[in-house]
């Protein structure tokens, strides 16, 4: 029987605190299921979406086992390893620890690239509690022995797809090789491909599996729209959008998606030059400038952020009411992970795509994957019928990759109130 309440869990009274002063009664899906398992000690195979809580859903029990079992730092060594795909979601991690564990003896560092690495080198040269990582800097710091995997007691490997998806299989495979056998291990998920399958049976022992179904589709928890547009109307019709999104009583927070690092700057740019605030976050931007950057963002002074795929998960901000692809990504799965930047803990969202004539190809394979035709938002000065038409009928300049065709519907972009839960 699963617990309804985080009264009900068997956690320490410094984390039944802090629960209590975040204001937090029922555990989500993933946390009802998950802490228990883990409070037992089983290893645990999660397959759960971001924005479902198991970042709670790990650090509690860890946290909890910290408490009860308090242990003097080793030099260089660490007790808990996070390992994460971005910078963004380690910090993300992170700060969660720091704040479920505010009422704990405990000692935390991040270690990730982007920044100079003595700061990190001076923490683990004392040793910490819980140990938040990226792969490539903690192989580094591994390298030139400033890390020693030797005293893990606890192994989370977050977000996994995301990690295949960013070729960090061999480093997630030679970081584990380093750990001791005796350990328990999380493994968390938004799919269970069969590689990814594979690859948990190597990390885990005898796992417990939780597999959280989304209470919602992308189509009912978001507002979709598709825009037809020529590549030359995109950024005017953007700014239209825009201008509507920060006059509306809703959450004006947009994040607007670029396919290139190049095209995000430019972008921000000529948002900026028409008088809406604007920064870009991409791989080329150091770690202290997308910091400021999404600083800067989530308290609303600039209250758009033109990003690339990297910011699509790790980045957890929960007032973003519009999310538009000014690019439509080139893998289908990117769009789920885009568009859920808003529409977060349960609250409504929006998301428009533009879609021109070349496109229109990555449009079908999208549609397919979320099983849905957009609605089409016609509404607007830019939109060009003809690319509609080719969409409804299946034709396209040809591509290499051919995909079924989807069938588009129009609808008029109605504005709704966006509320939070």
């Amino acid at each position: 029987m699963t617990p309804n309440s985080f009264e009900a869990l068997p956690l320490a009274a410094p984390l039944q605190r802090v629960l209590r002063e975040l204001d937090y009664h029922t555990p989500s899906p993933i946390q009802s299921q998950a802490i228990p398992l883990l409070l037992e000690g089983r290893d645990l195979l999660g397959c759960a979406q971001t924005g479902t809580g198991k970042t709670a859903g790990f650090a509690l029990p860890i946290l909890n086992a910290l408490h009860e079992n308090p242990r003097r730092m080793q030099t260089r060594k660490c007790r808990t390893l996070v390992l994460a795909p971005t910078r963004e979601l380690a910090a993300q991690v992170g700060k969660s620890f720091a704040t479920y564990g505010q009422y704990v003896q405990f000692s935390h560092t991040l270690v990730y690239g982007g920044v100079g690495q003595n700061p990190q080198v001076n923490a683990m040269r004392r040793g910490v509690d819980v140990l938040v990582a990226t792969p490539g800097r903690l192989l580094d710091l591994i390298d030139q022995r400033h890390v020693d995997l030797s005293a893990v007691e606890f192994f989370v490997l977050d977000e996994v797809d995301r990690m295949l998806d960013m070729g960090f299989l061999r480093d997630v495979k030679r970081i584990v090789s380093l750990l001791p056998k005796r350990r328990q291990s999380l493994f968390f998920s938004a799919t269970l491909a069969p590689n990814i399958v594979n690859l948990a049976h190597t990390i885990l022992n005898d796992p417990a599996q939780v597999t959280i179904t989304p209470q919602f589709t992308t189509a009912e928890k978001i507002e979709q729209r598709i825009c037809f547009v020529d590549r030359s109307s995109k950024k005017p019709l953007l700014e239209e959008l825009l201008r509507k999104q920060a006059a509306a009583d809703t959450q004006n927070l947009s994040i607007v998606f670029s396919r290139t690092k190049h095209g995000a700057n430019k972008l921000a740019k000529a948002l900026s030059a028409a008088g809406i605030p604007a920064d870009a976050i991409h791989g080329n931007k150091s770690q202290a400038q997308r910091e400021k950057a999404l600083a800067r963002f989530k308290r609303g002074e600039t209250p758009v952020l033109v990003a690339t795929d990297v910011a699509a998960r790790g980045v957890d901000v929960r007032d973003v009411g519009l999310v538009v692809n000014f690019d439509l990504p080139n893998e289908p799965e990117a769009y789920v992970h885009r568009i859920g930047r808003t529409g977060r803990a349960g609250a409504d969202g929006r998301a428009v795509s533009f879609c021109a004539e070349d496109e229109l190809e990555y449009l079908r394979d999208i549609e397919k994957i979320i099983k849905m035709s957009i609605p089409c938002w016609d509404d607007h000065s830019w939109h060009v019928e003809a690319v509609a038409e080719r969409h409804a009928r299946g034709t396209a300049p040809a591509r290499k990759k051919a995909s079924k065709p989807g069938n588009g519907r129009r609808r008029s972009f109605r504005r709704r109130s966006a509320s939070r839960a």
